[in-house]
C-alpha cells in the first residue's frame, strides 16, 4: 500500500499543479480523521490527527499528508527533509526520460526538380529516425496557385519515398496559399 499511497498522492499532484512544497505536515494537518501509514509501510489504521501527531512524534519523524484528496486524507510518518528529497530526485529522473517531440517542417515549391526532391526526403527520413514529426508543406506563388491540384502528385511522391519508416499522420490539404501534410514515424 505504501508504494501506492506514494503513486498516488504523485498522480494527484501532478492533476492539481501541486509541488511537494505544497505539502501538509505535522501542526498544519487539521482534518478529524486521517489514514496513517508507518515508517516501514505498514498501515497502522484509521485515527484522529492528534493520535498520528503524537505517534510521529514518538517516532521522531514528521507526519505528512501524502494524499489530501482521498477519504480519509492519507498520511505517512517519516522524516520530511528525506521524503522531500527523493520525491525532487523523482521528479527530475521523470523529465529526464521525457521525450519532446518536435515538428520539423520541410518546404517544397510545385516546381521542384527530381534530385532536389530527393534532398528534400532525406532531410526528412533524418527527422523522422530522431523520432520528430515532419510538417511538408507545398507552398504556391503567383499563377501557380491556379494549378493547384495538378501539384498534389508531390507531396504524394514525397509520402510514397518515406512509406518505409513513416505515416502519414494529416493528409495533405490546402491553407490558403499552400498545401500541408504532416508525417510520423512509423511506430
Amino acid at each position: 500500500m505504501d508504494s501506492y499511497a506514494i503513486h498516488f498522492f504523485c498522480w494527484n499532484c501532478r492533476k492539481e499543479g501541486k509541488t511537494i512544497s505544497d505539502l501538509f505536515i505535522n501542526e498544519q494537518i487539521r482534518d478529524k480523521e486521517v489514514r496513517v501509514i508507518g515508517e516501514d509501510g505498514e498501515q497502522l489504521g484509521i485515527m484522529s490527527a492528534r493520535e498520528a501527531l503524537s505517534l510521529a512524534d514518538e517516532a521522531g519523524l514528521d507526519l505528512v499528508k501524502i494524499a489530501p484528496t482521498a477519504k480519509p486524507p492519507v498520511c505517512k510518518i517519516v522524516d520530511y527533509g528525506k521524503y522531500k528529497y527523493e520525491q525532487t530526485r523523482k521528479e527530475k529522473e521523470a523529465k529526464k526520460k521525457q521525450k519532446t517531440i518536435e515538428v520539423k517542417e520541410i518546404r517544397l515549391s510545385p516546381n521542384i526538380d527530381t534530385n532536389d526532391l530527393n534532398t528534400k526526403v532525406n532531410a526528412a527520413r533524418k527527422f523522422l529516425t530522431k523520432g520528430d514529426r515532419v510538417k511538408v508543406t507545398l507552398r504556391f506563388r503567383g499563377r501557380e496557385m491556379t494549378h493547384m491540384n495538378n501539384s498534389k502528385h508531390i507531396l504524394d511522391d514525397f509520402a510514397q519515398a518515406l512509406s518505409d519508416i513513416s505515416v502519414i499522420e494529416k493528409a495533405p490539404k490546402v491553407e490558403g496559399r499552400s498545401m500541408t501534410m504532416f508525417l510520423a514515424e512509423k511506430r
